[in-house]
């Protein structure tokens, strides 16, 4: 996951910031409303944390600007301000939640779970149709088809598995990430249950002559389909 803050208070950036290392969030940490906006219109993000007041441009305007420009990341603003007169002047302008400062680590990561996962349930439901060098998947139907023969045998958490995979290429992810991502919060089994539905997986989809889940070998697990990979 690749994260925005905007946040001008140090201390608080770097607080996040411990949190995004051990979660396996990749994060950049502006200090400076207008430097935050250009970033957060130079790159693709998966998410935005914007502080409402900040040097040069607030919270508010950076959002505002952004939604009128059509970018639709998902965006969480950070406000000491507690009135909900604020909260919904901050929705209104595009925001998708709020955190109101002090705010624990563990609570931000909920939020960012949850917008993410909103913008994901969208973007499915307007393309349900997944296409990439070796896959085609039509996420309504819940049909694979690996250079297009159809994969009939999978289970549902092993298309949930290649899914998700595929959302998220080359990008790696560790056995505790995939159990989170992938099985929900509510799963208190052994890691290994990832490690087994990897091998399965690369079983069933075999017949397109080429390795795309890779094993990082101390991390985890990825997908790439680029030929420097499968070399």
């Amino acid at each position: 996951m690749k994260i925005l803050v905007i946040e001008d208070n140090e201390s608080v950036s770097q607080m996040i910031g411990l949190f995004f290392e051990k979660e396996g969030i990749d994060g950049e940490f502006v200090l400076d409303g207008k430097v935050g906006l250009e970033r957060a219109q130079q790159d693709s993000w998966d998410c935005l944390i914007i502080d409402w007041m900040l040097p040069s441009m607030d919270g508010v305007t950076i959002c505002r600007t952004l939604r009128k420009t059509g970018n639709d990341v998902p965006i969480i603003m950070l406000t000491a301000k507690d009135g909900e007169s604020d909260q919904v002047l901050g929705l209104e302008m595009g925001a998708d939640d709020y955190v109101t400062k002090p705010f624990s680590p563990l609570a931000l990561m909920a939020r960012i779970k949850a917008v993410t996962r909103r913008r994901t349930t969208k973007e499915m439901e307007t393309n349900p149709l997944l296409e990439t060098v070796h896959f085609r998947v039509d996420e309504n139907a819940r049909e694979v088809f690996a250079d297009g023969v159809a994969i009939e045998n999978l289970t549902p958490k092993e298309y949930d598995l290649l899914v998700f995979f595929i959302h998220h290429p080359k990008q790696v992810f560790s056995r505790d990430q995939l159990l989170e991502r992938v099985w929900g919060f509510d799963f208190y089994g052994d890691d290994r249950t990832v490690d087994v539905h990897i091998k399965r997986l690369r079983t069933k989809i075999s017949g397109i002559g080429t390795t795309v889940l890779h094993t990082v070998w101390g991390v985890g697990y990825k997908f790439d389909e680029s030929e420097e990979a499968s070399s």
